[in-house]
C-alpha cells in the first residue's frame, strides 16, 4: 500500500523523474555492455504506473540499493525476443520470436533477467543519487550510489510504486514492457531528490528540534495603561487603578513575536491560544 507518510510530498514531479530515467536508461542502452541485448530496440516511454497483475508481469527480481529496495520483472515473451536477438538472429533476417508456451525455461535465459534487472535498477539507483546530490543531500546521494545487489524479493504489493518501461522492436514494431518497483523508503529517496528547493529547506527547518539548540527569553505583558504624571504622583498606598485586562503581548528582546489570552489555572495566570503578532 502507498505510505501516507509520502502523501504531501512532492508527488507531481514524479513525470519529472520518469523523463530524467528515459534518458538515463535509454544512454544505458547505448553502453557497450548492454547494447548487445537492447539493440533492436528502441525506448519509448518511462512512467510511473498500478503494478502490473501477476499473470502480465513475469518473476519478480530483488535488488537492494544503498537508498532502498527494488525488483524488477519482464514478461517472458519480451526475455525471449532479447535472447533470439542476441543468440539466434544476429546478422540474419528477423523471424519470429519463439513462443514462450513451447520454450523451456533456460538458466541462460534466467541469467539475463538478472543481469537486465541489475542495469536497469542500477540506472535507476544512479538517477536517484544525481538528484540528492544536486539537492545537497550529500550523505544520502552517497547511500544512493552505492553498487545495487540482487536480493530474494517477493512480489510487490497492489499499489506499490511501479515504473513502467516501453520499448518496441525495431524490426517487428511489437513492444515490450519492464516494470521496476520502489519500496516505500526508494520512493522517498526519490521525492527528496525531486523536492523544490523552498520546500527542502522547510522540511530541514522542521526537522531541527529548536528547543535543544537555541534558548530564548520571552517577556509577557500582561496590561499596560496610560495616566498623568498629575494621577501618578497623586496616588497613595491602597489605590486602585482600573485597568482591561486583554489579550497579552510575548515578546522577544522588545520585539513582539506573539499575542495570547490570559487564563488562570489553580491561581497562577497562564498565557494561552497564541497567534502571530500583526
Amino acid at each position: 500500500m502507498l505510505d501516507p507518510c509520502l502523501l504531501g510530498r512532492p508527488v507531481h514531479l514524479l513525470p519529472q523523474f520518469a523523463a530524467q530515467l528515459a534518458d538515463d536508461l535509454a544512454a544505458a542502452m547505448r553502453v557497450a555492455g548492454a547494447r548487445r541485448y537492447w539493440e533492436a530496440f528502441q525506448l519509448l516511454t518511462v512512467a510511473f504506473v498500478r503494478t502490473p497483475e501477476p499473470g502480465l508481469a513475469g518473476r519478480w527480481l530483488g535488488y537492494a540499493s544503498g537508498a532502498g529496495g527494488l525488483a524488477f520483472s519482464i514478461g517472458r515473451p519480451g526475455l525471449l525476443s532479447i535472447l533470439n536477438y542476441r543468440y539466434g538472429r544476429r546478422g540474419q533476417a528477423p523471424t519470429p520470436a519463439p513462443d514462450p508456451a513451447t520454450v523451456k525455461i533456460t538458466a541462460t535465459e534466467e541469467r539475463l533477467a538478472v543481469v537486465l534487472g541489475q542495469q536497469t535498477c542500477a540506472a535507476l539507483a544512479q538517477r536517484v543519487a544525481a538528484n540528492l546530490q544536486r539537492a545537497g543531500q550529500g550523505e544520502a546521494a552517497a547511500a544512493a550510489a552505492v553498487p545495487v545487489q540482487a536480493r530474494p524479493t517477493l512480489a510487490p504489493a497492489a499499489g506499490s510504486w511501479t515504473v513502467a518501461v516501453t520499448l518496441r522492436d525495431i524490426h517487428s514494431g511489437d513492444p515490450l514492457i519492464y516494470w521496476i518497483s520502489l519500496d516505500q523508503t526508494m520512493m522517498a529517496a526519490v521525492l527528496q531528490g525531486l523536492a523544490p528547493e523552498r520546500l527542502r529547506e522547510r522540511t530541514e527547518r522542521a526537522a531541527v528540534a529548536l528547543g535543544s539548540t537555541l534558548q530564548v527569553r520571552l517577556d509577557g505583558r500582561l496590561v499596560s495603561k496610560e495616566i498623568t504624571l498629575e494621577t501618578l504622583f497623586a496616588l497613595k498606598l491602597g489605590d486602585i487603578i482600573p485597568v482591561s485586562l486583554g489579550r497579552a503581548q510575548v515578546l522577544l528582546d522588545e520585539s513582539p513575536l506573539f499575542t495570547a489570552a490570559v487564563s488562570e489555572s489553580k491561581g497562577t495566570l497562564c498565557l494561552t491560544s497564541f497567534e502571530d503578532s500583526e
